[in-house]
């Protein structure tokens, strides 16, 4: 393990945001964000797909001026996002040189200012006290070292000689972020670090952000690296009053602190509906006594109830006013994911597979046998065949030797990793089709909480790819299936709609069965057996 960066660096890190406010195309993107970090910080960045989470680490990397606001950094900063900015004709060492620009650019300053104090100039002292403390601050002279360690241990290429063209994607990452976790920058700015990473990578990657001794400010769906890492949390998911959150005591902190806020909204919201309706039956029923007391009857009583109605009139019209005036300022919270009442079914097994393998895919022979309620969690390295079976499980793929039983009556249903939904329906039209095939009633698309109004009238082509997503589980919903395959269920969807779909796994009367990489999810499913491949 690398030795502790300086003193210096801790001194110089800071990170500060007030009253920022930045909008695209006419569309608040942040609205109102206030963060302030300083040395030892690991701040999570939280919230849906298009809440601006990336756009608010390209605020602070000075990439992106804001509207409103004051923006300030100390420090220098290291950037991970999700494009490197070389072509594939440059080499892994112009990668390395290029990540470690500042600490190249401190040695050689620092030779300048050595070389000018040797020969007396006039005010090299100063000159080389300022080089010798920039060298410091980055821990210059160790940062080579630094980064051969995370080549390593992130399984990146070391061969600086070697084109970009002939690496994957994933090397690329691996190799521009051992750079980062070398480079001693006082700020580390991560958007989803954990791409690519095997679990040595991860552990690894968690070490040294716990180890850090500036400021990380994180953005990621690995719920279990926030957990592992973040000392707090701001959240830029709707709030009661649309501002963003910012929760300290870390990320099992804030999931206790944003259920308790949220069931607050939720009640507040309650409140200010209740009133209103209450405003609405006084104006009623002061409608009502009018009504009644301007029709006398007939006898001495009609000229004293006619005298009483000017005052009625006045109570209705105070009603009006009242009814008017009060606003509903606390607005409805996004609403929960509430998962179908799926199907169980007793009497016989529901799927069945032997020996089955899939040439050139799933080359380990694999069987299961899955009953009304089991759980599953598939797990295996990258290429061992998970998303083959549970494909092959579907019906989607034959195998090449092996037999696959589905009880006749049992409806499968499969989550893939990759969406192919046609760009031009909506995601409205697409659910209701898909409740009319399978032949079941059910909530529509609206009360599963998975997408708002907007989203469910627009085409799919415009939807995000966290929208796509949570379409594509919706579509799976709807055949109301027995049995429940779930390939990578949580990429692109936030973390607080995983939590709610995992307690819902837990509970189904459906088959469950889940391939997954994501740590958080394999320690939530710790009591579900296991299928290596």
């Amino acid at each position: 393990m690398s030795s502790p960066l300086p003193p210096a660096l801790v001194r110089a890190a800071h990170l500060r945001l007030s009253g920022v406010h930045l909008t695209f195309g006419g569309r608040p993107v942040l609205s109102g964000v206030d963060l302030v970090a300083a040395a030892g910080d690991r701040v999570a960045v939280v919230g849906e797909n298009g809440r601006g989470k990336t756009t608010l680490l390209r605020v602070l990397a000075g990439d992106l001026p804001v509207d409103h606001g004051e923006v300030y950094r100390a420090g220098s900063i290291g950037v991970a996002d999700q494009q490197i900015p070389l072509d594939a004709t440059e080499t892994v060492g112009t990668l390395i040189d290029l990540e470690l620009a500042a600490v190249r650019g401190a040695l050689a300053r620092l030779e300048r200012a050595t070389d000018a104090l040797a020969d007396g100039l006039p005010g090299a002292d100063d000159v080389y006290a300022d080089a010798l403390t920039e060298v410091e601050t980055l821990d210059a002279w160790d940062a080579d070292r630094r980064v051969e360690v995370s080549l390593a241990a992130l399984n990146a290429v070391d061969d600086r000689s070697r084109p970009l063209g002939t690496l994957s994607v994933g090397q690329r990452h691996r190799v521009r972020l051992a750079c980062l976790l070398g480079a001693g920058h006082s700020v580390l700015l991560l958007d989803e670090p954990t791409n690519h990473l095997d679990a040595a990578g991860l552990d690894h990657l968690t070490e040294r952000l716990r180890a850090h001794p500036g400021v990380v400010v994180l953005v990621s769906h690995d719920r279990a690296l926030l957990a592992d890492v973040a000392t707090s949390v701001i959240d830029l998911d709707p709030s009661s009053d649309d501002r963003p959150r910012v929760y300290g005591g870390g990320y099992a902190a804030y999931v206790e602190a944003r259920r308790a806020e949220r069931a607050r909204w939720e009640a507040l919201h309650a409140e200010q509906i209740a009133e209103r309706q209450r405003l609405a039956d006084d104006l009623s029923a002061a409608q009502n006594r009018l009504r009644d007391n301007w029709r006398p009857e007939k006898g001495h009583k009609r000229h004293s109830r006619a005298s009483r109605a000017p005052g009625l009139v006045r109570a209705v019209h105070r009603r009006q006013d009242e009814l008017t005036a009060h606003v509903v300022a606390i607005p409805p919270p996004p609403a929960r994911f509430a998962m179908p009442e799926l199907p169980g079914y007793r009497g016989a097994t529901l799927l069945r597979a032997d020996a089955v393998t899939v040439a050139g895919r799933l080359s380990r022979p694999a069987g299961l046998a899955l009953d009304a309620g089991d759980r599953l969690v598939v797990t295996g390295p990258n290429g061992a065949g998970k998303s083959t079976l549970l494909t092959v499980l579907a019906g989607d793929l034959e195998p090449s030797t092996g037999t696959v039983v589905r009880a006749r009556p049992v409806r499968i249903g499969r989550l893939g990793q990759e969406s192919d939904l046609p760009g031009t329906r909506t995601a409205a039209e697409l659910y209701d089709e898909q409740l009319t095939r399978s032949g079941v009633s059910g909530p529509g698309l609206g009360e599963l909480g998975l997408l708002g109004g907007y989203d469910r009238r627009r085409p799919v082509a415009e939807l995000s790819v966290g929208a796509r997503r949570r379409l594509d589980l919706a579509l799976v919903l709807a055949r109301r299936p027995h049995v429940l395959l779930l390939d990578e269920p949580t990429n692109h969807l936030s973390a607080a709609l995983v939590d709610e779909l995992t307690v819902a796994l837990g509970s189904t009367p459906a088959a469950v069965v889940i391939a997954t990489h994501d740590r958080q999810l394999l320690r939530d499913t710790g009591s579900w057996p296991r299928l290596a491949l």
